[in-house]
């Protein structure tokens, strides 16, 4: 199983991060792996097809525009 390592987790989080596992009868680490499995089920499955689609528009108008127009010398 892996492990995760969280830095700079305000005390005022821990302490009631401690006390909600007091109130469940968990340790702070039992209610932090709970804590994380119910999030996880809200993660998009992997299943899903992320590809994107491409939309072309055809506007009816031609532009004249050059890319350093657009972008400046920071599009470079």
């Amino acid at each position: 199983m892996k492990a995760i390592h969280i830095r700079e987790v305000p005390s005022e989080t821990i302490e009631a991060l401690k006390r909600l596992a007091r109130e469940n009868h968990r340790s702070l680490q039992g209610e932090l792996r709970d804590i994380l499995q119910k999030a996880s089920r809200r993660a998009p499955t992997s299943d899903r097809d992320d590809d994107l689609d491409l939309v072309t528009v055809r506007t009816g108008s031609t532009s004249t525009w050059h890319r350093e127009e657009i972008y400046g010398d920071s599009g470079r």
